[in-house]
This record gives structure tokens, sequence and C-alpha cells, in this order.
């Protein structure tokens, strides 16, 4: 499956414990990432300074849905379930 255009949930509404470039101490959930584009892409796809966590977050119909607002309430949820 491909990342739908202009979306960006998965860089928003989880937590990412490790450093992103900008965030060095990583970023708490529901904010945007500062390596989020304007246009909702990752700035550092496929760079090594990208966090693995983000690499090993793939795109599916269960978390994607049918819009961005399903999907940031599917992450959401996931979140909230997963957090310690």
């Amino acid at each position: 499956m491909e990342c739908r255009p202009d979306c960006g949930a998965c860089c928003t509404a989880p937590s990412i414990s490790s450093p992103i470039p900008g965030m060095p101490d990583g970023k708490p959930a529901n904010v945007r990432c500062v390596q989020l584009s304007n246009d909702n892409l990752c700035n550092i796809f496929g760079s090594k300074l990208r966090p693995k966590v983000c690499g090993s977050l793939q795109p599916s119909p269960d978390m994607c849905s049918t819009d961005r607002d399903a999907a940031m309430t599917y992450l959401i949820h996931l979140e909230s379930s997963t957090a310690p």
C-alpha cells in the first residue's frame, strides 16, 4: 500500500522517543514532526537520519483507513493503548 497524498497522520499522531533532526528529544504524540513538509511528506525519507521507528511504521488499510481524520483517530487510539 502507498501512503495517501497530503496525509502525514503517521508523522503527527504517534510519539517518537528517538532523536529526529530538529527534535533532539524526539516528539510527543499529536505534535507535527518538524521534518514533515508543507505537503505532508517526510523531508528525511530514505535518509540515515530518519528514526528506525519511522521506517518500521508501514501504511496499511487498517491504519490509513479512508481519510486523514480516520488515520489520526486510529493512530491516536494505538498511541494511547501502547503508551507506558
